[in-house]
């Protein structure tokens, strides 16, 4: 039948009907560019500063900042001059990276994380992270202080985290394009790297405990009853952090390894009030003693081939 006159041909329709997609497509590359943009910048920068990268990069947490001096060669810039790096507004960090080694093996320390808490974003280390994996980074070594929620693991206790439960159920990589965002978390901490560090741990005689880190979104404490389900949940110790920087770097390809320092019992397993300056005084008198084992953790790294490779 011959079509009426001003009539549009069925090719137009399809064509109009692909020009959503299309539209959504162009504006999701449009809110990509500038975050592409300022890790590029971000990782050039680090290139001209520090040259080749380390392959192990560290966020110290609340108590751990001690390990920072056993950086042998330091330099440091502040986050204010990576395009890509959010500062951090949260007392016992530092907005700054520092890079140099420890002993044989190379390293960059980032002396504080974006928490979730700041922005109720938790893709606030998303640009820190992509720039440091960019740059050439393979292992993300995370450590944070803790809430305890076992009695054989009292404050000042060390914890190897093997599992995590991301109890808010918020994702950094909610809104990332295409399929590499649906990560397999079923081995997020190397099960190399923890071996290595139960051997080391034996060999210096640490007592190290393990165990699953669940993350709080805070930034109020917990209640009793909150941390005796996540107890229940299998839980052993709790935090506001760390969760989502492992999800973006497993996202990223780097390999990941967490420390927790216990600082405090979980609400309702001491008579003692929750506070942040308690948490931090708690953090500076076992802050040594974790810094130490941090740094020969780092230390021992060089001798591990699959990171060398």
């Amino acid at each position: 039948m011959p079509q009426h006159q001003g009539a549009l041909a069925p090719e137009h329709f399809a064509q109009v009907k692909e020009e959503p997609a299309q539209r959504a497509g162009d504006t999701e590359q449009n809110a990509q560019a500038p975050r592409l943009r300022a890790i590029e910048d971000t990782v050039r920068k680090l290139q001209n500063t520090f040259g080749q990268a380390p392959e192990v990069a560290v966020i110290l947490g609340s108590g751990w900042a001690a390990a920072a001096a056993q950086v042998q060669d330091a330099q440091r810039i502040a986050y204010a001059e990576l395009p890509a790096f959010q500062a951090t507004s949260v007392e016992g960090h530092v907005s700054a990276l520092t890079v140099g080694r420890i002993g044989n093996q190379r390293v960059a320390m980032l002396g504080g994380r974006k928490h979730t808490y700041e922005t109720g974003d938790c893709s606030g280390m998303a640009g820190a992270l992509r720039s440091l994996h960019n740059w050439g980074v393979k292992l993300l070594l995370q450590t944070n202080a803790a809430g305890s929620l076992r009695p054989h693991m009292p404050p000042g206790s060390l914890m190897l985290i093997t599992d995590h439960i991301n109890a808010p159920q918020h994702s950094p990589l909610v809104g990332e394009p295409g399929n590499a965002r649906f990560v397999d978390m079923g081995a997020a901490y190397d099960p190399e790297l923890l071996a290595h560090t139960r051997q080391l741990a034996l060999a210096q005689q640490v007592a190290l405990h393990e165990g699953t880190y669940l993350w709080a979104l805070g930034p109020q404490f917990e209640t009793p009853a909150e941390i005796r389900m996540f107890a229940a949940w299998g839980a052993d110790a709790v935090g506001m952090s760390t969760v989502p920087e492992t999800i973006l770097a497993r996202h990223a390809g780097m390999r990941v390894l967490g420390l927790s320092l216990m600082t405090n019992m979980g609400a309702g397993l001491s008579t003692e009030s929750l506070t942040h300056a308690a948490t931090l005084q708690q953090a500076q008198a076992s802050g040594g003693y974790a810094a130490q084992f941090l740094a020969d953790l780092i230390s021992s790294l060089a001798d591990v081939p699959s990171l060398h490779g």
